[in-house]
């Protein structure tokens, strides 16, 4: 390869906030790198994506001591990525959840998917030495699951493709707000190398029907508001679409995938340029449209090799 990917020399601790976007629910945020959810029951604790690593994860958890020292009891992983899951035991949670489809994700390619974030974001797994292996649910669901801690009901469902095939979302409807996983994402690009283009939208608006106050998106700041809230939302919409439609020109006239890569890049480098990991992200994206514009629906398992040839295919 000509150069490495965006990420592999990013290196530069971020920024965490942990903000408030409900009655006893918060959002960590670490400008662009992923976020964590934190649902506060009447008697523990729900976290929501676990991070990378148990280093990272420790950090949540020093933030969630600050405002309750109520048990950790749930951990809720909206998908199998590995800069999602790794960091699992540290929580200690008796219960972890992911949809049935997350699940089969894991055992389909979950250690190809853990063996490519490596290289591709040295940064997040700084500590991986004490990641214990794979990550795997207690609880699984196919379209939806209720839980309760204490009286504070939390629905967990799955609303449609997007980010991946088993994407879920959490509902906390006493104080109507959502945290959204990568289907939703704030001044950050998403991450569309497993995704499904053509079904994302309509799982956004099934999102938005919902009416959230408030949504804790996968990376960028908490949003906090309905009008942030559409905000959010038609900016993920316009960031998928705007990557999706070139692409799928050139492919309709037999074009290659240097050719829609450059097409991409045209239509998405002047809206998006400085969203946070937007350079990491792109030739994952298009690479993934490229496929699904073919007619393949089940994304393509990323492995080690197959991003060093994407790479060098690109740089071409």
């Amino acid at each position: 390869m000509s150069k490495a990917f965006a990420s592999a020399g990013d290196m530069e601790e971020k920024k965490t906030s942990f903000t408030q976007v409900g009655e006893g629910l918060y959002a960590f945020t670490a400008e662009g790198d992923p976020n964590t959810g934190v649902i506060i029951g009447d008697d523990s604790v729900m976290i929501v994506e676990a991070q990378a690593t148990p280093r990272l994860a420790r950090k949540v958890i020093e933030h969630v001591r600050a405002v309750t020292d109520k048990p950790i009891s749930h951990l809720v992983l909206t998908h199998y990525h590995a800069v999602r899951v790794l960091g699992a035991s540290a929580y200690g949670a008796r219960e972890i959840i992911m949809s049935d489809t997350a699940r089969a994700m894991v055992a389909e390619r979950g250690q190809e998917d853990w063996d490519s974030e490596f290289d591709r974001f040295p940064r997040l797994f700084q500590g991986h030495e004490e990641i214990p292996g794979l990550t795997w649910p207690t609880t699984t669901f196919s379209d939806s699951i209720t839980v309760y801690l204490g009286n504070r009901k939390v629905e967990i469902m799955h609303l449609g493709r997007a980010h991946t095939a088993g994407d879920a979302v959490i509902w906390v409807p006493d104080a109507e707000v959502m945290f959204t996983g990568d289907i939703v994402e704030y001044h950050s690009a998403c991450y569309c190398g497993d995704g499904h283009f053509g079904d994302w939208e309509d799982t956004l608006m099934n999102i938005a029907a919902f009416e959230p106050k408030a949504i804790a998106p996968g990376r960028g700041d908490a949003l906090v508001g309905e009008e942030m809230v559409a905000k959010a939302i038609a900016a993920t919409a316009d960031f998928v679409n705007s990557t999706y439609k070139p692409i799928a020109k050139v492919v309709a006239r037999g074009g290659s995938l240097k050719e829609a890569w450059d097409a991409c890049r045209a239509e998405c480098d002047p809206k998006f340029s400085d969203y946070a990991i937007y350079e990491h992200c792109l030739p994952f994206n298009v690479a993934r449209a490229y496929d699904e514009a073919r007619g393949i629906d089940t994304p393509r398992v990323w492995t080690a090799q197959r991003d060093k040839d994407m790479w060098a295919a690109l740089q071409g």
